[in-house]
Formats: structure tokens, C-alpha cells, sequence
């Protein structure tokens, strides 16, 4: 779903074009800025660096080359003393740095731009909020505190105008205006809200939680300890619930007891007639049927045998986490993250294709013209991309400290980073 505000950013540019006439001629008095001004927002690639509080914005195909880098925390001193003098918020900023940190704090977590490129919107774990910096100046726009003590996964709508953020201590979706930031309105989850999937038309937002993923509780048979996990389906204008779908009695179905029903990251196929999801602990994907509600088939994908068989040591519960298809549909790249690799796999056959070693990646994302995914290795400081087609890799390109989401998104098309101030 990331590349749908793209899309539709493209298209007002084309008909803005049309509209505006032919462009001046050579010499026509029009300056280079002023041309690439005219050319409107530049299609990019956000990578957000969790743990350094950077986002590193590279070319969105090719060879990634690097554009620009934004400080995703220009407030960090005022957030640190305003946590430092509350005894509970220091409690909760504490146990997220010793959980789901791993030791460290988590300072940008998922980000979207707005259409015109002018805005990145991020949500920022460790302090527990989404904020909009302007990527000419640096500066914050606007910030909502979520509720509870630590904010997730997000998901923009189709149109670019609305933002979804899980506040996953509170068991809330918010949706802000991306705008403004304030708040369209929002709904209740199941415990630990994580990611966030709008449909294509915009009608309905899916939202799973994934439960307690920090304790260590990892047994299978102690996995009715992790809380209630489900997927929440919202209208995405009324934001009233419409649907509650329970993986649990799917997969007992379907022959799977044994697999936890914690739904992770997820890929709606381009008819949206089937959905694909990874589930904690688990090292392969599920495919699901929305219309006839069942399972219908789970791909197991290879062991990696370096890979400790202690669960506790996987993160966050994670052993595959991220996923992405392309977008006629054919294909779905997939993280292996506590496998360190990354592959393609044909969805019609459900073979999978070369195993393309990556440390500890953590999320795939469709590159600019659809034809690779490009994910984050968390492990190695770097992005891959790797081609549809053949699952070869193409290139790696280093980034910031502990990139995780990579997302889609637009600049200015003469910018190269915030101006000084």
C-alpha cells in the first residue's frame, strides 16, 4: 500500500502539467531551481534509522545513491528532560530502551511524506508520539502524543492525507490528519497494536496486534500468556470497527496449532483478495482468503542452521519480519530476520528463489519502479536491494545506526537535505 500515495502524486503532477500548458523553451529566462521547482516533489526512498534518530532519504531506484539525511529528533533535549522529570514516563522510556531496543532508545520507527514531498511524518517509539518535520528547515511542523507510553507501526491512505499510528501500550489506532496532526479520530485494538494496512480504495484500515512480545514466555505452550491478538478491521472514515478476524481458530483449522497467531508484518495482493502475513516465531509466511475467511495455504521457508533454537533470543518474538510484493502480484520478498537472509518467492508456485544473505533484515519495501524490494539490514548498518525477476541482489548501500522501516516518499525535487539553522 506505500506506493499508492505516490501514485496518486504522480498523477495530480501529470495533470497539473497538462493543465499548465507546454513547458518554456531553452533560454526561456527559466533558472535551474526555478526548472526543477516546476519539475514538482522527487520520488525517494525514507530509511529510517531507529536506534540513531536519523532518516537517510536515497534515490528510490538504481543504485540508491544518497540524496540527504533529516534529524528525526531536532526536539531530543526537550523530550529527554520533559521524560526525565516524570517518574512514570522515565519507567516506560526505560523498559522500552531494555525491550524492544535491545539496550537502545527508538527514535524513528515509520515514516510517510506528505504528497507534496514538503513534510516527513514519523512515529517516534522512545517518545511516544508522531511529529511532521519540514524537510527544507529541519523543524517540527506539528506533534501529537499518542496515548500510552510508545508509538508503532503506521500507514498512510491512499489519498496521502490521513496517517494511521499504533499507540501499543494503550491498545489505540490513531488517525491524524497529515496535515495538521490532529486527530480525524481513532479506535480500540487487541493488546499491542502493530502494524497498519489501508485498502486500495481507502475504505477500510486493517490494524493486528501482536501481544506481549517483550516477555520471555516463548514456549509454545505458553503462548495463550501473550494476550489477546487479533486483526481489527476499520471503516477508515467512521473508524467504527466492522470486522474482528481471530487467526487462532484459522490456523487450528487449517492443521496449525503449533504456530503463534500473532500477525506480523502483511501483503494484500493487488486484487486484495487474498492476504499474506508472517506470525511471530515462525519462519515462513501465511496466505489467507478474505472472502471465504480460512487459510489456504503456509509456506515454511529455510532454517537457518547458525540460528539459535533459543526463541527467547529472537527479537521481539520476531524470526521473519517484513514482506512486500510486487506489484503485478507475482512475486513477495521476505525478511528473514533471525535467518539472515533475505528471498523472492513466486506467490503462484510458492517456490522461493536464491537466498540472499542479509543481516538481520527487518523490512522489505517495493524500490520506486517496481521492479525490486529493497530491505532494511538492521544487523549491518545498510539497504539491499534486491531484483524481482531473477531474486539476485543488485546493491547495498550504507545508512545510519539500526535501520528498520523503509518507506516510499517525496522531496523537493532540487533538495538535498535541511537547510542550517
Amino acid at each position: 500500500m506505500t506506493g499508492l500515495p505516490a501514485l496518486a502524486a504522480v498523477a495530480a503532477l501529470v495533470l497539473a502539467a497538462l493543465a499548465a500548458g507546454p513547458a518554456p523553451a531553452a533560454g526561456a529566462g527559466l533558472s535551474t531551481a526555478a526548472g526543477a521547482a516546476a519539475a514538482g516533489p522527487r520520488e525517494v526512498l525514507f530509511v529510517g534509522n531507529n536506534w540513531e534518530g536519523t532518516a537517510d532519504v536515497l534515490a528510490s531506484t538504481g543504485n540508491l545513491a544518497k540524496v540527504g539525511r533529516i534529524n528525526m529528533v531536532p526536539d531530543k533535549e526537550e523530550r529527554l528532560r520533559e521524560i526525565y522529570l516524570n517518574p512514570v514516563k522515565l519507567a516506560y522510556f526505560l523498559g522500552v530502551r531494555a525491550t524492544a531496543g535491545e539496550g537502545h532508545d527508538q527514535f524513528v520507527d515509520d515514516m510517510y511524506t506528505t504528497p507534496d514531498g514538503s513534510a516527513v511524518v514519523a512515529s517516534r517509539p522512545s517518545f511516544a508520539d508522531v511529529v511532521s518535520i519540514d524537510v527544507r528547515t529541519g523543524r517540527i511542523n506539528w506533534r501529537f502524543p499518542v496515548a500510552g507510553y510508545r508509538a508503532d507501526h503506521m500507514a498512510v491512505s491512499p489519498d496521502g492525507t490521513r496517517v494511521a499510528v499504533s499507540a501499543s501500550t494503550a491498545n489505540t489506532v490513531h488517525v491524524l490528519d497529515i496535515a495538521s496532526g490532529r486527530q480525524a479520530g481513532s479506535f480500540a485494538t487487541g493488546d499491542k497494536p502493530h502494524e497498519n494496512t489501508f485498502t486500495r480504495d481507502g475504505r477500510f484500515l486493517w490494524n493486528s496486534s501482536i501481544g506481549d512480545v517483550t516477555s520471555a514466555l516463548d514456549a509454545p505452550w505458553l503462548d495463550w500468556t501473550k494476550g489477546d491478538r487479533r486483526i481489527t478491521v476499520a471503516d477508515a472514515q467512521t473508524l467504527r470497527p466492522v470486522r474482528v478476524i481471530d487467526m487462532r481458530a484459522r490456523l487450528d483449522a487449517f492443521g496449525r496449532s503449533d504456530l503463534s497467531d500473532a500477525v506480523r508484518p502483511m501483503s494484500f495482493a493487488p486484487d486484495e483478495s487474498k492476504l499474506y502475513f508472517q506470525v511471530s516465531f515462525f519462519n515462513g509466511f501465511v496466505e489467507y482468503d478474505v472472502a471465504a475467511d480460512r487459510i489456504t495455504r503456509i509456506k515454511t521457508l529455510p532454517v537457518n542452521p547458525a540460528t539459535s533454537t533459543d526463541r527467547t533470543t529472537w527479537v521481539n518474538d520476531s524470526r521473519h519480519h517484513g514482506m512486500s510484493m510486487s506489484p503485478d502480484g507475482s512475486k513477495l520478498c521476505v525478511a528473514g530476520t533471525m535467518e539472515d537472509y533475505a528471498t523472492v518467492v513466486d506467490r503462484a508456485t510458492l517456490e522461493q528463489g536464491p537466498l540472499v544473505p542479509a543481516a538481520k533484515p527487518y523490512w522489505a519495501t517495493v524500490d520506486g519502479d517496481g521492479t525490486g524490494c529493497v530491505i532494511s539490514e538492521s544487523g549491518a548498518d545498510q539497504v539491499t536491494a534486491i531484483d524481482f525477476a531473477t531474486g539476485a541482489k543488485r546493491v547495498s548501500v550504507p545508512v545510519g545506526d539500526h535501520p528498520q522501516r523503509v518507506r516510499l516518499g517525496h522531496v523537493p525535487a532540487d533538495w538535498t537535505g535541511p537547510a542550517a539553522h
